[in-house]
């Protein structure tokens, strides 16, 4: 049995990696450039400095700190704009949310953004169901590596092991492996690989606490 759930934010509860294209292409339009679908998949999940180095690359731009530094501000400012229209849930998430909440499971909301965003997105969401969030700001790298994870788990007094991890994309799903999560893979916008302790599903509509219990014992066989 796991002794708790973390859960990732963008692409996972809510639809929020649409609203990221949108300032992606507009930051593109910005510095006279064009973002390609194959270019946009590589950062979604990704952490502010490292969408920003991939950026930087494509558009050929001198990746100075500053600069850097400039252009994520620029882009998370353009996000929270969006984020203050609302923002849709992902199918069965807020329903999942709350029968694991009524079961008194310990949640965890971990993400790659920013902490101020997440707070803007947590207007949506509900951060009453959450014992801990970490965001991106907040451990020392990102996903992919395991920290995000790693903090989360430390902070509720579990071990990361007996952690089942909700993820949408590649960076997500890498991340919470890596610090040894069981992972559930909902797909979103990207196609995720196989991996000994991941179970894909299409949709979290329609899942309980029995069927994510059958899930973790299955990964942990």
């Amino acid at each position: 049995m796991f002794k708790a759930v973390l859960f990732d934010m963008d692409g996972t509860l809510v639809d929020s990696e649409k609203l990221w294209d949108v300032a992606m292409h507009a930051f593109y339009a910005e510095k006279g450039g064009v973002l390609t679908d194959a270019v946009r998949e590589t950062t979604v999940g990704g952490s502010a400095e490292n969408v920003m180095r991939i950026v930087y690359d494509d558009l050929g731009l001198d990746p100075t700190p500053e600069s850097m530094a400039e252009s994520a501000d620029w882009l998370h400012d353009y996000t929270g704009e969006l984020f203050e229209q609302g923002l849709p849930w992902r199918p069965g998430a807020q329903e999942l949310l709350e029968t694991l909440a009524a079961s008194d499971i310990p949640l965890a909301l971990v993400t790659n953004t920013r902490r101020t965003l997440t707070e803007q997105a947590l207007k949506t969401i509900g951060s009453h169901y959450f014992t801990v969030t970490v965001c991106g700001d907040e451990v020392p790298d990102g996903k992919p590596h395991p920290a995000p994870y790693l903090r989360a788990a430390e902070l509720l007094g579990v071990a990361a092991e007996d952690c089942l991890a909700i993820e949408d994309s590649v960076t997500g799903a890498t991340s919470a492996d890596a610090a040894g999560c069981v992972v559930l893979v909902v797909p979103n916008d990207v196609e995720v690989p196989d991996g000994p302790r991941r179970r894909h599903i299409e949709s979290l509509a329609g899942l309980g606490v029995s069927d994510l219990r059958d899930i973790y014992t299955e990964m942990c066989s």
